[in-house]
């Protein structure tokens, strides 16, 4: 007689991976081996055993007890793996392996990834608002360029655009001089852009300032630290 099979059970009797451990260890410098200990880790962890051997990891893996090893020493390396210290009901103080390193690595690079490809996404968006059309396929290419082959931050490009229109010269040309003098200065943030403009125009004279006929008003208060 067949043994009936408890579809609940099967249910519950499963293990978590999240999707980005699987998609990102790569990115972490992971290889397949770590990634199978640390599932192993998470399996234990689940069955409330937060502290298993090398010798309990090896029995459930093709590699022996001495591999495990070596591969829980290169996680806690990695700043993947931590040991912390346990104190129960009774005071007894005991070691758990942790996890929290790697979540952190990965969900916050994640957070990180997100700001930036908003952050990027809005120099496009401001950029076509000053220019009052939609950007050619040059522009979008020379912003690219700016981001990908100079490293420029997004925040220094949209510096470097709010700077053209101060000046009064609203081209992707002029905008492209500002960013690579800024570099060649040795300037890669907002606040040393904006000290560097402010040092420019302390130094003109009135009569050599040309009148600009847009309202820039908005555009003087990133001098003043309005981002």
């Amino acid at each position: 007689m067949t043994k009936n099979i408890s579809i609940q059970q099967i249910l519950l009797d499963q293990l978590h991976i999240p999707t980005i451990l699987l998609s990102k260890y790569k990115s972490l410098g992971l290889d397949e081996k770590e990634v199978m200990i640390i599932l192993q880790l998470l399996r234990y962890l689940g069955d409330k055993n937060d502290f298993p051997t090398p010798y309990d990891l090896s029995e459930c893996v093709t590699m022996d007890e001495q591999e495990c090893a070596n591969l829980l020493r290169k996680l806690m390396q990695k700043s993947i793996l931590s040991i912390e210290q346990k104190e129960n009901e009774n005071h007894q103080l005991s070691e758990a392996y942790s996890l929290d390193p790697l979540w952190e690595k990965l969900f916050t690079e994640e957070e990180e990834e997100k700001v930036e490809e908003q952050t990027v996404g809005t120099i496009f968006i401001l950029f076509e608002q000053e220019f009052g059309r939609p950007l050619s396929p040059f522009e979008i290419e020379t912003i690219n360029v700016w981001l990908d082959e100079d490293e420029i931050e997004p925040s220094l490009i949209k510096a470097g655009l709010r700077e053209s229109v101060l000046m009064g010269k609203l081209n992707f040309k002029y905008i492209d001089r500002i960013l690579r003098e800024w570099k060649k200065k040795g300037i890669h943030t907002v606040d040393q852009a904006r000290q560097a403009s402010k040092n420019f125009h302390s130094r003109k004279r009135p009569k050599e300032e040309k009148t600009v006929k847009r309202d820039t008003s908005f555009y003087y208060n990133w001098l003043e630290g309005e981002d």
